[in-house]
């Protein structure tokens, strides 16, 4: 007897008539798995932010006046013309003039550099003091961590920015001395986190896996501590040099910082309180730029928190 001959579209559901056909495979075959989207880097989903975006440009233009401030303003931050003091902002003077007659404009672009060194060079103080005595209490343990943590401990009783008063005042004054005692002030909240990562990861299968092999105490301290704590370590420096910038603009503001007639940001704040009633451009323009710039470091920080947990 012969085999009627079925449609192909009957074929297809009846068991064992599948044809044998290879130009109909890739009809008959499933569907194929949907292709996973490509992963989108961070900076794409960083422009869907605007409060991001607009924190970056500031900050950039922030980072030109701290390098390149003539670019910025070409003027001279020390002379003025005593005939146009204390005019209020406008198109020749985009902040006014103080009560000399000096541009506040050029003034408040040439301070950036002085205030941001200040500020960055106490970072970096607190950042590895307080990061070596972190890593090194919780890596060691026992009496080097009590001791270590004993003296964290006194200085988290004590406010940093009283601190850091009570430290310029023995000190002296001057922008080095600001730094290093707002640096003192830091150097426990950066041993606190470091040592808080530093158990963290000493309790991780591969530092375990790594002091069975025989690996030496420093090895395993280079290859597996120090580049598993240090990435919140580091997103703190960022929020810490915020928190300094502020620090340092008090103590300049008290008049510890740089000798006048220096631009420094809280200087300029200082200089402009006695004249609030008839030029309220002096003080409220540069704290303004203070706010400013801190509120952008501490956006940036917590974006830059916030794509290391995603990864």
């Amino acid at each position: 007897m012969t085999q009627t001959a079925l449609p192909s579209t009957l074929r297809s559901e009846v068991p064992g008539t599948e044809s044998q056909d290879p130009q109909n495979d890739e009809v008959r075959s499933p569907a194929a798995a949907p292709k996973q989207a490509p992963k989108k880097l961070p900076w794409t989903r960083w422009l869907r932010k605007p409060g991001l975006v607009i924190s970056g440009l500031f900050l950039i233009l922030v980072v030109v006046a701290a390098f390149f401030p003539n670019v910025l303003a070409s003027g001279d931050p020390y002379t003025g013309d005593s005939t146009q003091a204390l005019q209020s902002p406008s198109a020749a003077h985009w902040f006014g003039t103080d009560h000399l007659g000096r541009d506040l404009y050029t003034r408040v672009v040439h301070g950036t550099s002085l205030s941001l060194r200040t500020a960055l060079v106490a970072v970096v103080i607190a950042l590895f003091s307080g990061g070596v005595f972190g890593i090194m209490a919780g890596f060691l343990g026992g009496w080097v961590d009590q001791a270590i943590m004993r003296v964290v401990d006194v200085l988290l009783a004590i406010p940093s920015l009283l601190l850091s008063l009570a430290l310029i005042s023995a000190l002296g004054f001057g922008s080095t001395n600001v730094a290093i005692a707002v640096a003192i002030g830091s150097v426990a909240t950066f041993a606190r986190i470091a040592r808080s990562q530093s158990l963290r990861v000493c309790q991780a299968v591969y530092v375990e896996a790594a002091r069975s092999l025989g690996s030496r105490w420093y090895t395993t301290l280079r290859r597996h501590v120090l580049p598993n704590a240090s990435g919140p370590i580091l997103a703190l420096a960022v929020l810490e040099f915020g928190m300094a910038i502020l620090s340092v603009s008090a103590l300049s503001f008290l008049g510890y910082g740089a000798p006048r007639p220096a631009p420094e940001w809280g200087s300029l704040v200082s200089e402009g309180r006695n004249y609030m009633a008839a030029a309220w451009w002096l003080t409220t323009i540069p704290g303004l730029v203070i706010a400013a710039t801190v509120l952008a470091i501490n956006r940036i920080a917590y974006a830059l928190s916030g794509e290391r947990r995603r990864f």
